[in-house]
């Protein structure tokens, strides 16, 4: 059975591209979302934060300009889990990509070896 999967990304984002190639090449169906255009909700933030087992900070663009600009290394430890979803879901800049979010595991980033073990 096919899984579907939701690939959210940014264009001009060179890792972005790199995974987007790794995706076509291993010939996995994704559909493609546009994290600008198109920014996660705090209710699918939530969602996935739950699934993916991960820290939520791996959730947040730390090497971003806004992150750095808006000073969220010093911000995040005292923030709480809701707030830090709220603000993810101001806007998509201040989120990690690419993400990848299949039925049975969702991804921040693009490592090979994990995308290989949790999408082939």
């Amino acid at each position: 059975m096919e899984n579907k999967i939701l690939f959210i990304q940014y264009p001009k984002c060179t890792t972005c591209q790199k995974a987007k190639k790794w995706l076509d090449d291993n010939g996995i169906e994704y559909a493609d979302r546009h994290i600008k255009e198109n920014n996660p909700t705090y209710e699918e933030l939530k969602d996935w934060y739950e699934k993916s087992n991960l820290p939520l900070k791996r959730f947040f663009n730390t090497s971003g300009l806004l992150y750095k600009s808006m000073g969220l290394k010093d911000k995040l430890p005292t923030m709480s889990e809701d707030e830090q979803l709220k603000l993810l879901a101001t806007d998509g800049m201040l989120v990690k990509r690419p993400i990848i979010v299949s039925d049975n595991a969702v991804l921040t980033g693009f490592k090979e070896k994990e995308w290989e073990e949790n999408l082939k």
